[in-house]
């Protein structure tokens, strides 16, 4: 019986080159935006247009590439002593796509495909899971493909993030700080469509509190908030900049609750934008969480997810 564990993410650019192919791929999603393929194929040129001269510029500042790609073949390579499987990572807008890696899966007899995203969305988990099952229509895989949604509340996942909340906050008082749970944004109407992020991001920000209660780290006040919001569409709230605005410590951790690979959101956007806009309030403390990445809890989290799907398959 050959096996196979499939790590499905959004992927972010290898090099410079590759940024225009990430942001081109993005906004053609029709589960990013869902306008007619003509209409959205030109929308995306025209975003792609307007944003990649910064987006490069924000890359440039991250070594040329996203740090994505290298956590997740870290994360791989840990796995590999853990499971009894073979192990790919599947990108849905920059290599490696589904398309390069199910070539190598003919020969397998099944597949378990683990997101990693913990929050089910239409905009990621399903976006990613029909690009990967299309892919493997389209080459005739034989093998049974065995597929899950979401595990924000899964332990090891739950203890992954008290963990690397610990980390930020080594041995200083959490009374004295304030921690953020900065969860990706998404635009409201996707919500109100009946889409399950924001209601799987607060189930999952209740979890974590409740573990850190329980591991008597007590921070002074914890809050919820999203970042990354684009255009002119109303995004959910609150948002970053205004939750920074409205602490009234000026010392904060902030946990990127969303991501369980740390991304130019976390390694640009937080830990560099966000930085400024605390330094503008007169924050004395700003500290960025790293995300779960090869943390040996979440390693033993996608392995007890993979053997949990292999008992159900």
């Amino acid at each position: 019986m050959k096996r196979a564990v499939v790590l499905l993410n959004m992927g972010g650019p290898n090099n410079l080159d590759e940024v225009e192919i990430f942001l081109n791929n993005m906004f053609n999603d029709k589960r990013i935006i869902g306008a007619p393929k003509p209409i959205r194929m030109m929308i995306a040129k025209l975003i792609t247009w307007q944003r990649k001269e910064e987006a490069k510029s924000n890359y440039t500042a991250l070594g040329g590439k996203s740090p994505l790609v290298g956590y997740t073949q870290k994360l791989i390579e840990k796995l590999e002593s853990n499971i009894d499987a073979s192990i790919h990572m599947v990108m849905r807008y920059t290599p490696p796509f589904a398309s390069q890696t199910v070539g190598k899966l003919k020969d397998v007899d099944e597949i378990y495909a683990i997101p990693l995203y913990p929050h089910y969305s239409s905009t990621t988990t399903l976006s990613s899971m029909e690009d990967f099952e299309e892919s493997i229509k389209k080459q005739g895989i034989k093998a049974q493909v065995k597929t899950l949604d979401h595990y924000y509340r899964h332990p090891d996942y739950i203890a992954t993030t008290v963990e690397r909340i610990k980390e930020t906050l080594g041995s200083d008082d959490p009374d004295a700080f304030e921690l953020v749970f900065s969860a990706h944004g998404l635009p409201k109407k996707i919500i109100e469509k009946g889409d399950d992020y924001q209601r799987h991001i607060r189930y999952n920000v209740y979890h974590a509190r409740k573990a850190l209660q329980k591991a008597g780290i007590h921070f002074h006040k914890t809050h919820l908030a999203y970042q990354s919001r684009l255009g002119p569409l109303e995004w959910i709230r609150p948002y970053l900049d205004d939750k920074l605005k409205s602490l009234k410590k000026k010392k904060v951790i902030i946990y990127p609750i969303a991501f369980t690979i740390d991304n130019s959101e976390t390694e640009f956007e937080l830990d560099v934008e966000y930085r400024e806009i605390a330094e503008e309030l007169g924050f004395e403390e700003y500290r960025v969480a790293k995300a779960p990445n090869d943390h040996p809890s979440f390693v033993k989290c996608i392995s007890n997810i993979y053997e949990g799907m292999k008992v159900s398959a």
